[in-house]
């Protein structure tokens, strides 16, 4: 087995077996790794061309009701600052995003029991009536299937539900153990049986994690099919109990993305907020790895350093909406373009 044939087989079958998977992740040299971003890049650019599709964030309350381990905004964590948006600072914040060029609003918050569905399918079908061409991804938890199609009814069209790990010992080593890997998982089959447009993803170097888990979590997005996948490096808070694990790799997490364009060449793949963290061009090293996504932060400002997921957060400069130009600028300067598009799966 060579990592080389490997690569090869990703590019042109769009699959690997589970031990080819294990075996590249752990064997890859800095000439295949290259090898293998250049085909996910080539890939991207087959199905994307040189668009970068942007979505206006708004993180709409640091409120939430679980206390999963890794999370800054875990219940317990008495040190959090705590907000809720209003329904109006959330739609002034679409007005600002419209204004800026974005035709994709990402609603993320905790699972706050204030958000609910009367609440959310308001704001939801306000937002379609001010901007019938935008598309809304909501970002909000588990919240059973009753309560998905009511929100998809509203006219919500994208629902981001990270996976985190698809295997339910480790998954279990991250959070509380009323929260369980299958439950999350049924939740995601049931995003898609609704309609949504259905995303996944999960975090690169989280304690506990193996390689095997890492593939584990391949064929589980192979399985389940969505249309987005996330996936960012973990890093550390100050106020978890994992405060002295390491973060996660830059490397194997840029590794991961050009493994997931070749298995998925259409999937909508970000290049997240996490990366942008730990490296000042993190998120241009995404988009030549294969991502073709980025989500700039329409949060009203004085509440974006509150949403502390993690230590470090870029929340200001570049991540502002407000410097869209400089965001489009640094893509320019790696031969993409921003565009005012909704960006739909294809």
């Amino acid at each position: 087995m060579k990592v080389s044939e490997i690569i090869e087989k990703l590019n042109t079958t769009h699959t690997a077996a589970r031990g080819e998977l294990i075996f590249l992740l752990e064997n890859i040299t800095d000439d295949e790794r290259e090898m293998l971003r250049k085909a996910a890049q080539r890939t991207a650019r087959e199905v994307f061309g040189k668009k970068i599709y942007i979505r206006g964030l708004i993180e709409i309350s640091s409120v939430c009701k679980n206390d999963c381990l890794y999370c800054g905004l875990r219940r317990s964590n008495q040190n959090a600052v705590r907000y809720r948006l209003s329904a109006e600072q959330i739609l002034s914040s679409c007005d600002l995003g419209y204004l800026l060029g974005f035709r994709t609003f990402v609603l993320q918050g905790g699972e706050d029991g204030f958000f609910t569905d009367g609440v959310m399918c308001g704001i939801v079908r306000e937002i379609k009536r001010r901007y019938p061409d935008c598309a809304i991804t909501l970002s909000l938890g588990e919240r059973g299937e009753e309560s998905f199609k009511k929100l998809r009814e509203a006219g919500a069209d994208r629902y981001l539900l990270r996976h985190e790990t698809a295997d339910p010992a480790h998954y279990a080593k991250l959070h509380p153990a009323n929260l369980t890997a299958q439950e999350r998982q049924r939740q995601l089959f049931a995003l898609k049986e609704i309609g949504f447009q259905t995303g996944a993803g999960f975090m690169v170097g989280s304690p506990y994690q193996t390689v095997e888990n890492l593939a584990d979590d391949l064929l589980f997005i192979e399985r389940l099919r969505p249309q987005m996948c996330g996936i960012g490096p973990f890093i550390p808070h100050k106020d978890t109990e994992f405060r002295d694990k390491p973060q996660g790799s830059l490397e194997l997490t840029l590794t991961l993305l050009s493994v997931l364009r070749l298995m998925n060449p259409h999937i909508l793949l970000p290049a997240t907020t996490a990366l942008g963290t730990i490296h000042p061009k993190g998120r241009e090293m995404g988009i030549l790895h294969g991502a073709n996504v980025v989500m700039p932060n329409l949060s009203p400002k004085e509440h974006r350093k509150d949403y502390s997921l993690y230590d470090n957060k870029i929340c200001t400069g570049d991540e502002a909406a407000e410097c869209i130009r400089c965001l489009a600028a640094r893509m320019r300067s790696i031969g993409y373009e921003i565009v005012t598009d909704r960006g739909d799966y294809k």
